[in-house]
């Protein structure tokens, strides 16, 4: 779905990302994860075509992301940040169908994916003519991956979508997230700093350090086979009990 090769990232001459390659499996969940700073936010913004890489190259399927095609790449790609990031001026039901608006879709067909979306996402419809301030934080969540998947895109990017709700709201939408990414069949890159999230959602974990993969693959790989001592080092300060000695 996503081939990265060689890709170099510089803001005001400090490094974000340096020399990485990066294959996204299809129809799976890839996790980026690491310490403040590392890269992963930037490395999906690159994946999206926010921002250019200084080096090196994108591809969304056979297509090179580019200041031409990013545009269009993009309708085929749902991107949610945390916290949701809708506009606080219209309401639930504005942000979910702006795009689609924005394209020319018939009125009916709107409504129905409107419909189909709000039930995938469990999000009363009652909230859907509600604007962003009157909404929880959970609830916010939902309008915005409703948004992300109402063009029904091929990929989902997801950077850090749960890191600023409580522990309750957030084990619910991860359980939530979950069975959407199985029942949809999408592919699925997300950005998290919690390897238990990671471990949860992962089929394929890309731990970074200071703009480079340090390792990627399983969360049993990365505990089992660590190829860096940082990744040893990274699962303990997570406190998981499978790599924190006894």
């Amino acid at each position: 779905m996503f081939s990265l090769r060689g890709i170099s990232k510089a803001y005001d001459g400090v490094s974000a990302i340096d020399g990485c390659d990066l294959d996204v499996t299809p129809q799976r969940t890839t996790v980026l994860i690491g310490p403040s700073g590392c890269g992963k936010s930037t490395l999906l913004r690159l994946m999206i075509g926010l921002t250019s890489p200084d080096a090196g190259e994108v591809h969304f399927g056979k297509t090179p992301m580019t200041l031409d095609s990013a545009p269009g790449l993009r309708q085929r790609m749902g991107y949610v940040i945390q916290d949701g990031g809708l506009f606080p001026h219209l309401t639930a039901e504005a942000n979910v169908t702006l795009m689609a608006t924005y394209l020319g879709w018939e009125t009916e067909r709107v409504r129905s994916r409107v419909h189909e979306l709000a039930n995938l996402t469990q999000l009363p419809e009652t909230a859907l003519g509600r604007y962003p301030v009157e909404l929880s934080g959970g609830q916010r969540q939902r309008v915005s991956l409703m948004r992300a998947l109402m063009l029904d895109p091929d990929v989902l990017l997801l950077d850090e979508p749960l890191g600023a709700l409580d522990p309750m709201i957030r084990f619910d939408l991860q359980s939530d997230l979950r069975e959407i990414f199985e029942t949809l069949k999408k592919t699925v890159v997300m950005v998290t700093h919690d390897m238990a999230e990671a471990v949860f959602f992962g089929d394929a974990i890309v731990l970074l350090r200071d703009g480079r993969i340090v390792q990627a693959g399983s969360f049993d790989q990365l505990r089992h086979a660590p190829e860096d001592e940082f990744v040893t080092r990274f699962l303990r300060a997570q406190r998981l009990p499978e790599v924190n000695p006894a």
